[in-house]
């Protein structure tokens, strides 16, 4: 139970469920698609749009680009353009963007580990219901 005395799940419920709640819009974002590979990614290093884009594979720059901004409006991350010809922008976590940045490598290195036990309950479940 947090300080409200309203846990995460009671406010999304409030809101009907239907993501008017703040926090299950930054929840969806740092676990989105892409949001949680730039996440993990920017933990190493900062790095350069370009960089980034070949560090996760396959995101378009549109897709990108609207991840980098959404989470850099939540305060996950800042974005460093430098004065410069050509212009350089190099992005990297916020003190926020870091403890996030952890949570979600923490929940992935999870999923690596436990995937052989989901396999399993899958191929039960698919027996089952054949």
């Amino acid at each position: 139970m947090e300080a409200s005395g309203m846990t995460f799940v009671d406010r999304v419920r409030s809101e009907g469920g239907d993501g008017a709640c703040p926090q299950r819009l930054v929840l969806e974002h740092v676990t989105s698609r892409w949001g949680n590979l730039i996440l993990i990614a920017l933990l190493d290093r900062s790095y350069r749009f370009s960089e980034l884009r070949r560090a996760i594979g396959k995101v378009s720059e549109k897709m990108l680009t609207q991840s980098l901004q959404t989470l850099e409006r939540d305060g996950l991350i800042h974005r460093d353009a430098k004065p410069v010809i050509p212009p350089r922008v190099d992005y990297s976590l916020t003190p926020l963007g870091r403890e996030a940045a952890e949570q979600v490598r923490a929940l992935a290195q999870w999923v690596d580990e436990r995937m052989p036990a989901v396999e399993r309950a899958r191929e039960e479940y698919d027996a089952r219901r054949a």
